[in-house]
């Protein structure tokens, strides 16, 4: 082998082995968040009463129950929590870059995400409903057919509009969006998260909730996401939430958040 071919040989080398080195997650361990003082948790603040924008003050600052949730995780760890807010269909990709450390926004463990990161145990159970305008002609899961439905992308929420027959799906990256297009006329209904449609109900007189078991008949439930493989930071997690059911201290956050 002359020079020439044993460079391309290890130029090739080197390759592979840059291009594998970047598969898979990148994560910092616990130990890793404890020595930097600091937990980064991906979020879409636009969930409440999960994660919301609260201006108080003068101070705009992300609060809910997920907020709560993540705070529990540093304090156990003994760090800063620094909360990133970002579109919902970019929470998986920025773990998977290992630009936040895990993510809690309301994300539901379903059989598709877990190919992608670990889910904890599930901190919240929930079912999905549909928003109409108070004097909508829909009622029932029939009246649905053809229509115009807003959902968010990437959510259970729009995996469960899609078992509506030859609906029309408006693919939203904000919650909030959905509900000023359809108090705007934009769309006929929404498919959101029931404890999230209650939230922005008190904004929203003008809109009602309807329950249709129909549209139910998907994974269900939110969780903490972290990294692929990320097993000590998965244990935390874990360890937290079965210690806020054990102490009572969930149950309060519970009241606090969704018996407001």
């Amino acid at each position: 082998m002359n020079k020439k071919s044993l460079f391309l040989a290890f130029a090739v080398i080197f390759a592979l082995v840059f291009m594998l080195s970047g598969c898979g997650s990148k994560f910092n361990t616990v130990d890793q968040i404890k020595q930097k003082g600091v937990i980064v948790m991906g979020t879409s603040a636009d969930f409440p009463p999960f994660e919301f924008h609260k201006v108080e003050g003068g101070k705009d600052e992300i609060v809910g129950f997920d907020i709560d949730i993540a705070n529990a995780i540093a304090k156990k760890l003994g760090v800063k929590l620094e909360i990133k807010d970002m579109d919902f269909k970019g929470l998986i990709p920025a773990l998977q870059a290992g630009r936040v450390d895990m993510v809690i926004a309301g994300m539901t463990p379903t059989a598709e995400r877990k190919k992608s990161v670990d889910f904890s145990d599930l901190y919240y159970d929930s079912r999905q409903v549909v928003v109409v305008k108070n004097d909508s002609p829909i009622s029932k899961f029939d009246d649905l057919k053809g229509k115009t439905i807003a959902v968010q992308i990437g959510t259970t929420s729009e995996e469960a509009a899609k078992k509506i027959p030859d609906v029309k799906l408006k693919q939203l990256n904000r919650v909030s969006d959905e509900f000023m297009d359809l108090q705007n006329g934009r769309c006929d209904a929404i498919v959101v998260e029931d404890t999230v449609a209650k939230a922005y109900l008190k904004e929203y007189k003008d809109m009602k909730i309807l329950y249709m078991d129909e549209i139910n008949e998907v994974e269900n439930g939110s969780a903490v996401a972290v990294a692929k493989g990320n097993k000590s930071l998965l244990n935390v997690v874990n360890e937290v939430i079965k210690e806020l059911k054990q102490s009572g201290e969930y149950d309060k956050l519970v009241d606090k958040w969704f018996k407001q």
